[in-house]
């Protein structure tokens, strides 16, 4: 079997599953596999298939992509390529399609999103069947997986995401810390609580701020300033209704001044440096690449208890909170805020769980396991 993949990524979006296919290419390179890849054209999924190295193929929508079939074939067959990998479930109509027609094609699909309702029609039945392995991301998606998609659970299996840590280690000295933190409007001597992730309803911002509220209501004596990490544009993978809902919530609960919407930034990891509390209220994360993220950098994070975040965060590594309890919320900001040596001692914890369990090397290694298999 010759160690080349065809990632399919056919999303006009730009997410952490778009992402994903770029940011393990070069892993898969240094274990020896040569990755491909299959985009829109004009996609922020093809700018990043590029930036990895890789020059894409490209169709112009999902439903031409059908008709480019048998280029595709003749495409898999000069280069010898034997494993598609798929990232949208709506992709599986062509992987599918491909393995029928060559059913030596061996067929993977990453679960990025979690599926929320039952795919065991007659048209998901023919799909699925297609599909050498179901990848979940968490034990709660392959929970989820294995109630809703036609696949005995052989052929599902859970793989941890994974992230190379080294990016999010302190660089920043004291100067430039202290700049960073100014640019993001953080007063010197307040604690910085931040929120990264795309700002669309289900990531809990609503949430986080109410808490911000009532933290400053119940714990007038804690100077803290909040800022919002994340795209502010449809094209960066966010609701613009609900990002005018959120700066006219900071308005109503009259906390325009210590709020700051840093918009999409490139540096996130200099970011977790600047800030001292990072929150995740997410209602249902089907992994939570920003927690491991946010662990890596040592920081104190408070993430949500459902979805697959308690699989991430523990009692020595973080704190959990229900993902609706405006209360817990302000009083778990306020326990962490005053507390420097408790922010360190969580922060260090965390940053330790992620080399041992969530690097990157180790999830392209259990990967590669999978299309070897």
């Amino acid at each position: 079997m010759s160690h080349k993949v065809l990632h399919v990524c056919l999303s006009s979006g730009w997410g952490g599953l778009e992402m994903y296919p770029s940011r393990i290419i070069p892993e898969l390179a240094r274990q020896g596999w040569q990755a491909h890849g299959l985009a829109l054209a004009g996609s922020r999924v093809a700018a990043s298939f590029r930036e990895a190295g890789v020059e894409p193929l490209l169709v112009p929508s999902r439903g031409r992509a059908l008709l480019a079939v048998p280029s595709l074939l003749r495409y898999l067959s000069k280069h010898d390529i034997g494993v598609i990998h798929c990232h949208k479930s709506s992709d599986l109509r062509l992987g599918a399609l491909l393995v029928t027609l060559r059913p030596s094609l061996r067929l993977f699909f990453t679960d990025h999103m979690g599926v929320t309702r039952p795919k065991k029609d007659l048209y998901h039945r023919w799909a699925y069947g297609k599909v050498t392995r179901l990848l979940s991301i968490s034990e709660a998606t392959r929970r989820r997986n294995l109630a809703a998609f036609p696949l005995p659970p052989e052929r599902i299996r859970r793989l941890y995401l994974g992230i190379d840590p080294a990016p999010y280690a302190p660089r920043l000295d004291d100067e430039a810390r202290l700049a960073l933190r100014r640019e993001l409007g953080v007063s010197d001597g307040a604690v910085a609580i931040g929120l990264p992730g795309r700002l669309t309803p289900g990531k809990g911002q609503c949430v986080w701020l109410e808490a911000l509220a009532r933290l400053s209501e119940t714990h007038p004596g804690i100077a803290w300033h909040g800022v919002l990490i994340g795209g502010v544009m449809a094209a960066e993978g966010s609701n613009e209704e609900y990002v005018a809902e959120l700066r006219q919530r900071v308005v109503a609960l009259g906390l325009e001044p210590r709020i700051t919407f840093a918009g999409f930034r490139c540096d996130l990891p200099r970011l977790f440096e600047a800030l001292d509390i990072v929150c995740v209220p997410s209602r249902n994360e089907a992994f939570g690449l920003t927690v491991i993220e946010a662990m890596a950098a040592g920081k104190a994070v408070v993430g949500s208890n459902s979805g697959a975040i308690p699989e991430l965060l523990g009692g020595s590594t973080g704190r959990l909170v229900a993902p609706d309890d405006t209360q817990c919320w302000a009083e778990m900001m306020a326990e962490l805020a005053a507390d420097t040596t408790l922010r360190s001692r969580l922060g260090g914890a965390a940053r330790e769980k992620v080399l041992k369990d969530f690097t990157l090397p180790s999830h392209v290694t259990n990967l590669v396991e999978e299309y070897l298999a």
